[in-house]
């Protein structure tokens, strides 16, 4: 699979629609063949997949909260398996979770480690997904990130939020290349600009060169390209714009 084969959007840029049936059924207008849910959607994963089956939709990926793949692992290998993701992704830690020094890091690397094993054996990858507290300097300049990823996590790049953190996303795709199977698409406003939408953009209309951070992308091996904004003011204004977007940098990419 090609990362123009693919576009992904994460439901919780939608999540202010009515229904998820109202925000599929635009999403498969706009072009998206792919959908990434997030951990309030996998009460009823049976009736989830019906839903996206009906309007012609696949989830290969998944947002889970940490806590549910040590505490809730059988629903969520059950809800992966039943939606047809290939990849699950823990994606935040809330502020009293978050390690303070090198040692608390290494210490969540090994629990994200045996969760990447545990799944493996049932035939999912598992990726860290990002925030920009990851990126916060410890005491001997290195990353939580590093240390979080180890030697064998991978890692669901949201290049928006390491632009945020003041990071060049580059040295990082570069670094992690062949470990990073997929991306959060996501675009940054100027400073002091949409800050009612948490200072990020839609895709193209802000200030990240995406046409370079696509390309290195695909040179670091990532195959799902997946559009995500934080806060839009108008969820369907966000997908049609990135769609376009995305349709664009796909057919550029070499």
């Amino acid at each position: 699979m090609r990362p123009n084969d693919v576009f992904s959007i994460q439901l919780w840029s939608t999540r202010t629609a009515g229904s998820l049936a109202e925000q599929f059924a635009y999403l498969a207008g706009c072009g998206y063949t792919d959908v990434q849910p997030y951990k309030d959607l996998y009460s009823d994963p049976a009736a989830l997949r019906a839903m996206l089956d009906e309007h012609g939709l696949t989830a290969r990926s998944g947002h889970f909260k940490f806590s549910m793949f040590e505490v809730d692992f059988d629903h969520v290998v059950a809800s992966a398996k039943t939606l047809g993701m290939t990849l699950v992704a823990a994606d935040w830690l809330d502020p009293e979770e978050r390690p303070v020094d090198r040692a608390g890091w290494e210490a969540l690397g090994v629990r994200l480690a045996a969760v990447s094993r545990r799944l493996a054996e049932q035939g999912l990858q598992f990726a860290w997904h990002n925030h920009e507290f990851e990126f916060t300097p410890l005491a001997d300049g290195s990353c939580g990130i590093e240390h979080a990823l180890g030697g064998e996590v991978l890692w669901e790049m949201d290049i928006g939020w390491v632009f945020k953190a003041g990071q060049n996303p580059l040295p990082w795709l570069a670094r992690y290349a062949g470990r990073v199977p997929a991306i959060h698409v996501k675009d940054v406003a100027a400073p002091g600009e949409k800050l009612d939408e948490m200072n990020f953009a839609d895709l193209g209309e802000g200030v990240m060169d995406w046409r370079l951070y696509w390309q290195a992308a695909v040179d670091a091996g990532a195959e799902l390209m997946i559009a995500e904004h934080d806060a839009p003011s108008d969820w369907r204004r966000f997908a049609r714009v990135s769609a376009q977007a995305m349709r664009r940098l796909a057919s550029s990419a070499t």
